[in-house]
């Protein structure tokens, strides 16, 4: 039989977890059709509730659950590559436990592992239940990641994704600290097949996921999948020193042909507030690589485990 790991990262879910283990075990009689043993993966990220002792419950009932939790809280790009590593099956699929990843598409999703795809990965065709602001910043993030990153990033992608073995050993062959998964799985390649679903709502509890968060985490993509904020840093300066040297030759005119100075405080501080702002930046862009930069040689682990059973 083949073995499938379900991977699931979880930060104070302990209403979820119960509801999420019944949903998944409704796919038992296609797992026992397919010939397909099935481990469940509990990533749990540092949870402040009672996450864990939910987990232990249903250890205590199926022997197929597993757990493994976290001396603090990591972020779920740690989790995922926990689970990856930690995973044994020979397919591999990560989802969340709050549900907004229906398990019901699993049947689908391994009808085309078995056509010859690598993943099958899943996408929203909408964000129903969204705020409108946070809805219209992801749509631009993905559009912009699209014109300024090599790496496939799919607008909508969920990390909910059905993957072989092989594709998940090039995924855990990148170790970098600052990961940006969704990144990641486009930069490694195969051979991916997407699906579209709605926009499903959480079961129980609120998302982990604040307006700055996503925003910390979209400037951690594009600083790992794109040197183009660097290359614009560079052309506004090239262009800010051909427009000074420009201005230049207008004042020294202007002094020969009619005697008349430059004149006026008020422009000449509007300038310099603009000039300065704007190497402002372009250093604050080249922080955040340098920052990423520092990050990465310290060669600090992705996750720290404080118990696994």
């Amino acid at each position: 039989m083949k073995l499938l790991s379900v991977i699931v990262p979880c930060y104070n879910e302990q209403e979820n977890v119960a509801y999420f283990y019944d949903e998944l075990m409704k796919n038992g009689e296609f797992f026992t059709s397919n010939d397909l043993d099935v481990e469940l993966c509990f990533i749990d990220d540092g949870s402040e509730d009672g996450t864990v002792a939910a987990v232990k419950e249903l250890i205590a009932k199926d022997d197929r659950v597993r757990l493994i939790s976290f001396s603090r809280n990591f972020g779920k790009e740690a989790g995922i590559y926990a689970g990856l590593e930690k995973a044994r099956g020979d397919f591999l699929v990560i989802m969340d436990v709050d549900l907004q990843d229906p398990p019901s598409l699993l049947p689908e999703m391994f009808k085309y592992i078995n056509e010859g795809y690598d993943s099958v990965a899943t996408r929203r065709v909408d964000r129903k239940g969204e705020p409108m602001i946070r809805s219209y910043f992801a749509r631009f993030f993905y559009r912009m990641m699209k014109k300024i990153s090599k790496a496939e990033i799919v607008d909508g992608a969920r990390d909910y994704r059905l993957m072989t073995r092989q594709m998940a050993d090039a995924i855990l062959a990148m170790k970098e600290y600052n990961r940006f998964t969704k990144g990641i799985y486009g930069w490694v390649g195969f051979r991916t097949k997407w699906l579209e679903y709605e926009n499903i709502e959480r079961r129980k509890g609120e998302t982990k996921w604040s307006f700055w968060k996503l925003f910390k985490y979209s400037l951690d993509g594009i600083a790992a999948f794109s040197t183009v904020p660097l290359a614009i840093a560079s052309v506004v300066g090239v262009l800010f020193c051909i427009a000074a040297f420009i201005f230049i030759i207008v004042i020294i005119a202007r002094k020969i042909m009619f005697g008349d100075p430059t004149s006026g405080w008020p422009s000449l501080v509007c300038i310099i507030l603009m000039v300065s702002g704007v190497q402002l930046f372009c250093i604050g862009i080249i922080g955040q690589y340098l920052a990423k930069t520092y990050m990465e040689v310290k060669r600090r682990p992705i996750y720290l485990v404080k118990e696994e059973c």
